[in-house]
C-alpha cells in the first residue's frame, strides 16, 4: 500500500502521478456512461438532448478546472479555463467540416454519434501524441514558439482570407486516396465500420470498408489537422502538459456532444469564422512574446478571448436573424465503390 502511494505522488512531465490518474478515470467515466448507459440504444439525438449533455461535460470540465484551482493555485486554473475556451473556439471550424463530411457521405443521423463516439477515442490517443511531442520541442527548443507564433499568425490570415468557403469533401486529397486504395461499400451496413464481401473478381469473401468507416477516418484525419492549429495555440497559456492535454480533452468532449445542436443550424454562424481568424492572430502573437520574456496576464487572454468568441456568435445570429430555418443542405452523393 505505501508503494503504490508513492508511487502515486511521483512526477509524470511535471505532475504528481494521481493528476493523471484522476483525469484517465473520469475521461473513462465520462465515455463508459455516454456509450453505456445514456446511447445504450442507438437513437437520432435532438437539440434538447445536445444542449443537456452538452451542458453535463461543461459542468464537468468547470469542476475538473475548479479542482486544479485548488490543488495547483489560481494561476494553473486560470490557465486551464483559458486553455478550454481558446481549444472550444477553434474546435468549431472542426465541427463545420465534420458535418459536410456526414452530408457528403450521407450518414443518417442515428449513426453520427457512433462515429464521433469512436473518433474520441482516436482523438485522446492522437492528442496525447502531438502534445508530447509538442511538450518536448518547446522544453528542447524554446525558439519553437516563435515558429509555433508565426504560424498561427499566418493560419489566422489565411483562415480570413478564405471565409465563407466551403470544404470539397470530394477534392480531399486523404478522401481521394482512400476511395483509390480500399475497398468501399457503396451501401451502409447497419452501424457497422466493415462488412464482409465478395471480391468484384475472385468471388471471395473479403474485407470491406463502409461509408461509416470511411466518415470515420475522414473524422479523424480533420482532427489531426485541426489539431496542428490547436495545440501550438494553447502552448501560448502555457506550456504545462497536463493543463495542455486536459483542456484539450474536456473541450473536445463537450464540442462533440454539442454537435447535434450546431448542425441543424450550421448556417447561422457564417461569420463565425472570422473571430476565430482573430482569436488565432492573437494567440499566436502571444505565444511569440513567450521566448522574449513578455507574459500576457492569463485573465486578460482569457475575458479577450470570449469576449472574441461571443462577439462573433451574437454578429452571426444577428446577421442572419431574417434567415429562413437552417438546414444542412445535401451533397451529392459520394461515388466510391
Amino acid at each position: 500500500m505505501e508503494t503504490l502511494l508513492s508511487a502515486l505522488m511521483g512526477e509524470f512531465l511535471g505532475t504528481p502521478i494521481y493528476f493523471w490518474v484522476a483525469f484517465i478515470a473520469i475521461v473513462i467515466g465520462l465515455l463508459a456512461f455516454d456509450l453505456g448507459v445514456l446511447h445504450r440504444d442507438e437513437h437520432e439525438i435532438g437539440a434538447r438532448e445536445s444542449l443537456s449533455l452538452y451542458g453535463f461535460y461543461v459542468a464537468i470540465a468547470m469542476a475538473f478546472g475548479g479542482w486544479v484551482w485548488w490543488q495547483r493555485g489560481a494561476e494553473s486554473g486560470l490557465e486551464f479555463y483559458t486553455a478550454y475556451v481558446i481549444e472550444q473556439s477553434l474546435a468549431m471550424d472542426n465541427m463545420f467540416v465534420i458535418a459536410s463530411i456526414f452530408t457528403f457521405l450521407s450518414i443518417p443521423r442515428i449513426y453520427q454519434h457512433r462515429v464521433l463516439f469512436w473518433g474520441i477515442i482516436g482523438v485522446v490517443v492522437l492528442r496525447a501524441i502531438l502534445i508530447g511531442l509538442g511538450a518536448a520541442l518547446v522544453h528542447q527548443y524554446s525558439w519553437i514558439l516563435f515558429l509555433f507564433g508565426a504560424f498561427l499568425i499566418f493560419t489566422g490570415i489565411r483562415m480570413f482570407s478564405h471565409q465563407g468557403e466551403q470544404p470539397h469533401i470530394e477534392e480531399n486529397p486523404a478522401f481521394r486516396f482512400l476511395t483509390k486504395h480500399f475497398r468501399i461499400t457503396k451501401q451502409l451496413h447497419g452501424h457497422d465500420f466493415t462488412a464482409r464481401q465478395p471480391h468484384p473478381k475472385t468471388g471471395k469473401l473479403v474485407l470491406w470498408l463502409t461509408p461509416l468507416g470511411l466518415a470515420l477516418i475522414m473524422v479523424e484525419l480533420v482532427d489531426l489537422v485541426f489539431a496542428v492549429d490547436s495545440v501550438p495555440a494553447v502552448f501560448a497559456v502555457t506550456q504545462d502538459t497536463f493543463i495542455v492535454y486536459t483542456s484539450n480533452i474536456f473541450a473536445i468532449l463537450g464540442l462533440r456532444a454539442l454537435y447535434f445542436a450546431l448542425a441543424a443550424a450550421m448556417s447561422r454562424f457564417r461569420y463565425l469564422q472570422i473571430s476565430l481568424a482573430i482569436v488565432l492572430v492573437l494567440v499566436g502573437i502571444k505565444i511569440f512574446l513567450v521566448p522574449l520574456g513578455i507574459k500576457i496576464d492569463t485573465l486578460l487572454s482569457l475575458v479577450v478571448t470570449i469576449s472574441i468568441l461571443g462577439g462573433g456568435i451574437a454578429y452571426s445570429l444577428w446577421k442572419t436573424r431574417n434567415d429562413p430555418d437552417p438546414a444542412l443542405q445535401e451533397a451529392p452523393q459520394s461515388n466510391q465503390s
